[in-house]
């Protein structure tokens, strides 16, 4: 920094744009209103280039800065920090020659993002300013090395597991393939895993296929094909892939494939489905690398409030009982238990898990894949863990009474069991115990609470406004004028960050339920469900959809997505 920007820093406000604790209560002013991030809303205030900006910036708040130079004598480590987190979140983790490990963000006011980074890394690092676009230019070098070593890092991947072959998925791939109909089914996997779908639909209609993705738990059209013939090529290639019957379309078929793209393996779970107008096929994205071994899954990514975190938290780290986790698929009930079991796994306790299929490998624990081609499910998988010595047991899903006996007296006989089941929220699993045949005093000796949880889309930050609901909407609400007056409504107006969606990113909502002596007494009464609900309430049990409305009071999502997601009843 020269010395005409030293002076800047030292001059009162209204002489010169300064970095000062005035300007940055400025700045926090009009980042408010305009949805702006706090580190760019002030750089335009100081009137600093922006070499000059982060210079002062990091002699203001303390922090060494990296310039871009300084970055590329640096290597990235894309295996603790991934591409996507670090591109969603304008940071990079760097290491340099003596190994030390240098954290280069662009916005130090977001201390939850520290917090975040810190604990997905979990080792010593130097924290650095960069410039935001430095940061990007440096991602974007990285990423186009990747796509060139796509064909190299292709045959270096090895597994234990009966693996199926692997697609090479690569702007090089693609552009070179000589058939239409791969570069097409190519191209839609990478552009799916490159916006961070979740899903890819390819449904099948009258001119041809119609594709999809699932971003933030909604699906969006995104292109097609024209022409039944090429439709159906399509939905063979995914076929071929996933090395299932190609000459069959009359029943579903289900099968898995794994690609290399993005630097990375990442295994596809494929669904066909046999209609009227010729078979659609849903690929579900298992990216493992993504959250590789388990350094990014925590309880703090689905955003829980504070609160109801500290109560999670309690309960995971009870020495027996059992813990359910409730809610639709895509509700993020598994990356729940993964956050538990990661929180609480310090390596004295023998933690096994069974799951329909194993998403993300875990260190330290023995995960077991159910296989009910071979006759391993869930009841025989989890008798079989009993027998070896489990201090905590994961079930990745409970789906029948066999199931559901033997996790009951798992819990009864000393073993904390962390599993889920399918309802629509925590008083509806006690139905579905009760349907499965297990006793009720068994069960709530056993169990020691119920999460039930969804996710929410949340407003892209980028292009944040004031909203002003009309009384219809704040009437199918639940809201009155007087309740609403209490809430800051913002909502998205759409930009090239959020696709034009105006939501970005997603956060998590529940409702838990604890079990004292009280509950326990009216469940095994069968007492109403009105009872059950009353006493929940005194005991501060909040409502998904109290939870939503306070996100929506604190401005983070909107009214019609609470809407979506949960119900007034």
């Amino acid at each position: 920094m020269n010395m005409q920007d030293l002076s800047m820093l030292e001059q009162p406000l209204g002489e010169a744009p300064v970095l000062s604790g005035d300007l940055l209560q400025q700045a926090r002013l009009l980042a408010a209103q305009s949805g702006r991030p706090l580190v760019e809303v002030l750089e335009s205030l100081s009137g600093l280039a922006a070499d000059a900006f982060v210079e002062a910036l990091g002699r203001w708040l303390h922090y060494p800065v990296k310039t871009a130079l300084a970055m590329h004598a640096m290597q990235p480590k894309f295996d603790t920090l991934g591409l996507n987190d670090a591109n969603a979140w304008h940071v990079i983790l760097m290491q340099a020659e003596d190994q030390s490990l240098h954290m280069l963000m662009a916005d130090p006011f977001d201390e939850a993002l520290q917090v975040r980074l810190q604990h997905l890394v979990r080792q010593p690092v130097q924290w650095s300013l960069a410039h935001r676009n430095d940061i990007a230019a440096c991602l974007q070098f990285h990423e186009a090395q990747m796509r060139a070593m796509d064909q190299v890092h292709a045959g270096d991947a090895t597994s234990h597991e009966e693996e199926a072959p692997v697609e090479e998925l690569s702007l090089k791939s693609i552009s070179e393939d000589s058939s239409p109909v791969v570069r097409f089914v190519r191209s839609t996997l990478y552009d799916a895993l490159k916006a961070g779908a979740s899903d890819i639909h390819l449904e099948s209609t009258l001119q041809g296929l119609r594709v999809k993705y699932r971003i933030d738990g909604v699906l969006t059209e995104v292109g097609g094909l024209n022409g039944v013939m090429q439709a159906e090529q399509a939905i063979s290639r995914i076929k071929v892939m996933s090395e299932l019957d190609i000459a069959e379309r009359r029943i579903p078929q289900d099968g898995r494939c794994k690609v290399h793209a993005l630097g990375r393996d990442i295994d596809l779970r494929v669904s066909i489905m046999p209609s009227v107008l010729g078979e659609d096929a849903v690929l579900r994205v298992l990216d493992r690398k993504a959250l590789s071994e388990a350094q990014g899954i925590s309880l703090e990514v689905l955003g829980f409030a504070p609160t109801l975190l500290a109560q999670i938290r309690a309960q995971a780290e009870a020495p027996y009982g059992m813990l359910l986790v409730t809610g639709p698929t895509g509700s993020g009930k598994t990356t729940t238990l993964y956050g538990m079991i990661s929180e609480i796994n310090q390596g004295q306790d023998k933690i096994i898990t069974i799951e329909d299929p194993v998403e993300y490998q875990l260190p330290g624990v023995l995960q077991i894949p159910v296989n009910e081609k071979k006759g391993l499910t869930f009841a025989r998988g989890l008798r079989s863990i009993l027998r070896h010595d489990p201090d905590k047991i994961m079930v990745g899903e409970i789906r029948d009474g066999e199931t559901a006996q033997i996790a009951v007296q798992s819990a009864l006989t000393g073993h904390l069991v962390l599993t889920t089941v399918h309802a629509n929220n925590v008083f509806d699993v006690i139905g579905r115990f009760t349907n499965m045949g297990v006793d009720a005093y068994s069960f709530v000796s056993a169990v020691n609470v119920i999460l039930a949880q969804r996710l929410i889309r949340v407003i892209c930050p980028y292009c944040k406004v004031d909203d002003h609901p009309d009384a219809a909407l704040l009437t199918k609400s639940g809201l009155t004028p007087a309740t609403a007056s209490h809430y800051q409504f913002k909502k998205g107006q759409g930009c090239g960050q959020c696709h034009g969606s105006g939501y970005k990113g997603r956060k998590g909502i529940a409702e838990l339920l604890l079990f004292d002596d009280r509950m326990r007494e009216l469940i095994v009464s069968k007492a109403p469900i009105s009872q059950i609900k009353a006493l929940a309430a005194t005991t501060g049990t909040r409502s998904m959809r109290e939870s939503g409305l306070a996100l929506v009071a604190a401005g983070e999502t909107t009214l019609q997505e609470i809407n979506r997601v949960t119900s007034l009843a």
